[in-house]
């Protein structure tokens, strides 16, 4: 928080944002609820509803759900403020590190689909699979990164919020989460999907807005001006590590080392969590992998358009008496707790572009509390409660326990983040060091569903080996580098990339060796037995089952067997394609070339990510209008086509 810059907005307006749209949406939520119910039958009283949204969410939702699952106000802070220290390439490299991910989950969405039909967690088939004493590891790895994934998007928020209303941190850390509690103890996963959309319409809209408004603001007037001014401050104040000091180059070390962390924390903190996870479970089975491809594609955008023009924008603008702190510059502490994107809405736009900003970090925060919300209440609903407490619960008692689930995750992320605060934890800290914690689980858990050969031995101890080697790394590398172990040091671009890399890495050599030693195989079929949960009667495999619910045999019709064989190979070839385009062909050759850009290429790069970005606008906006328009032919057509009736 700013001690040189007093709040452009009045407290008034940060409790009116927080609390007053808060209790709107939830009320609004609530409504939508009881309507679903009515109109559809769709009762958020029901575990599959409240868990899965029962499995029928279309591709242009889906992908809406992606797009709004990288809208981290995290993201958004983040990608300006680094942009600001390092330069463009980090845009790119942030871009990267969202839609690989997304394309990779596609392909194991889609496997999950295949393997396990019924399941509702992601811990669901590690259990079947491995067992209890593995169940009880891989809830501790989730929940570990749902934490720490959401917390620091709080404690980024909090800090957003505060700067521009002057509203108490410590407030605004536990009432953010509080309406989005409300409503998703209500609404259950479905209200997420809903307001996920909501969220993302009013968020794209605005930061399609501001990035125009950012380059026509007088100050600037256009992406020459824009250029010409980076330029200067290049020469003002180099980077070090960046080509001849330059802010317009790919050629970065810092960014190059950002991207490879990033893209590395990001493989596990989209893999190990649950939310993801439930999201591919959630979708109808046609529509997970085009929905997850789509939403990655489109995602790309928001970090590389909106993170390069506002960072530019803030180097830009700096100089300038429009500038908050003219004339004096930022302080570290104000960079590192991400107030470049609320300091350049200050600049561009006044009053009106603080509330703007307020508006987007509320609607982003909310949107992903939200699905980490429920992604907690699953786990202590469903693994921890249905599983070590009451091995035959009812569909009212699970329900109850994913309620308990999403009060306490709300309290429990807010205290945390209130920790942070007080202890001078910053987001930008939480950004480098969240891949040391999520890493470690990501190939056991991708072998889970690919590998029939890795044994339950190779799995538990896979990412135990992974997290107690990326800890000392972490600390020793740390204490090599600074000579102390403090939480400056351990923030560290260098102490968290060997640490996130060793956890990252560890585990794939020794989850292979053991399994191969022991040279076990696992029978595929077993993952298919997991069934639903019924209304009546608990879990689906106790007596009393409902006879007119689908099977896990009559879901595997000769159609649909071959329809999801031919999906994965199209979720692989996307997955690569992604990798190799948005990693390989991109930012790396470009971080060879030794060259900084000229006005023309400059503009053209600048161009392209506005245009990417406002596709990415009709896929999040438009396109789910247009798909929920289509599914009652497809359900039409799914009958025909999968020997089964799908809800429209």
């Amino acid at each position: 928080m700013s001690s040189q810059v007093p709040p452009p907005l009045p407290q008034g307006a940060g409790y009116g944002v927080v609390v007053g749209l808060g209790v709107t949406f939830a009320i609004g939520m609530v409504l939508v609820t009881k309507m679903l119910k009515k109109t559809f039958n769709e009762d958020a009283n029901s575990t599959e509803t409240f868990m899965v949204a029962n499995r029928t969410i279309g591709t242009g939702l889906t992908s809406c759900a992606v797009i709004s699952s990288w809208l981290y106000s995290s993201a958004l802070l983040g990608a300006s403020l680094l942009t600001y220290n390092y330069g463009l390439a980090l845009g790119v490299w942030w871009g990267a590190s969202a839609s690989t991910m997304i394309s990779l989950m596609a392909y194991l969405a889609i496997q999950a689909k295949r393997r396990a039909p019924n399941a509702h967690t992601l811990l669901e088939i590690i259990k079947v699979r491995y067992g209890k004493s593995a169940h009880q590891l891989w809830i501790f790895l989730c929940l570990l990164n749902n934490t720490f994934v959401f917390t620091s998007m709080v404690v980024g928020s909090s800090t957003a919020v505060s700067a521009l209303t002057g509203m108490d941190v410590i407030a605004s850390s536990y009432l953010l989460p509080l309406g989005v509690a409300v409503y998703t103890y209500f609404g259950g996963l479905k209200a997420t999907f809903l307001t996920d959309y909501v969220h993302t319409f009013i968020i794209i809209i605005i930061i399609c807005w501001f990035t125009i408004k950012v380059i026509t603001v007088n100050e600037i007037g256009s992406i020459g001006a824009l250029y010409d001014a980076v330029v200067v401050a290049g020469k003002e104040k180099p980077v070090a590590g960046n080509y001849e000091g330059s802010y317009l180059t790919m050629r970065s070390e810092q960014c190059l080392y950002f991207g490879i962390l990033h893209v590395t924390g990001n493989v596990g903190a989209v893999i190990m969590d649950t939310g993801f996870w439930q999201k591919g479970f959630s979708a109808d089975f046609a529509a997970a992998v085009p929905g997850y491809v789509l939403g990655g594609a489109a995602s790309f955008s928001v970090p590389w358009a909106f993170g390069t023009i506002v960072g530019l924008a803030a180097l830009a603008l700096e100089g300038t008496a429009a500038w908050p702190t003219f004339p004096n510059p930022m302080t570290s502490n104000e960079v590192n707790a991400g107030l470049v994107l609320p300091y350049v809405a200050q600049a561009v736009a006044g009053k009106a572009g603080a509330g703007a900003v307020l508006l987007t970090i509320f609607m982003s925060t909310t949107s992903i509390a939200s699905a980490q919300m429920i992604a907690t209440s699953s786990i202590i609903s469903f693994d921890i409660y249905g599983t070590y407490v009451n091995k035959t619960p009812t569909n009212a008692q699970l329900l109850r326990w994913s309620h308990v689930g999403v009060v306490f995750s709300s309290l429990f992320i807010s205290t945390l983040a209130t920790a942070f605060h007080k202890g001078g934890v910053d987001m930008t800290w939480l950004l480098y060091m969240i891949g040391l914690l999520t890493c470690p689980g990501v190939f056991p858990t991708c072998l889970a569903l690919l590998w029939k050969r890795q044994t339950k031995q190779a799995a538990m101890s896979a990412p135990m080996v992974g997290m107690a080697s990326g800890l000392a790394v972490w600390f020793g590398t740390a204490y090599a580098y600074y000579g102390e172990i403090t939480i400056t040091s351990t923030g560290g671009t260098m102490p968290c990339l060997f640490a996130t890399i060793t956890a990252f890495a560890v585990p794939l050599p020794i989850t292979v060796v053991v399994s191969l030693l022991q040279q076990q195989e696992f029978d595929w079929s077993v993952l298919g037995q997991i069934e639903k949960v019924t209304p009546d009667k608990g879990k689906s495999n106790l007596p009393g089952r409902n006879d007119e619910e689908e099977t896990s045999s009559s879901f595997f019709t000769a159609e649909r067997t071959k329809y999801l064989k031919r999906m994965s190979h199209w979720a692989a070839f996307w997955a690569v394609f992604t990798i190799i385009g948005h990693i390989l062909l991109w930012p790396v050759p470009m971080f060879g070339a030794r060259m900084s850009f000229s006005k023309s290429f400059f503009t053209a790069w600048v161009v392209i990510s506005l245009i990417w970005l406002w596709l990415t606008l009709v896929v999040a906006i438009f396109y789910p209008l247009i798909d929920g328009g289509l599914q009652q032919m497809w359900a039409d057509s799914s009958t025909e086509q999968f020997g089964v009736v799908a809800k429209a």
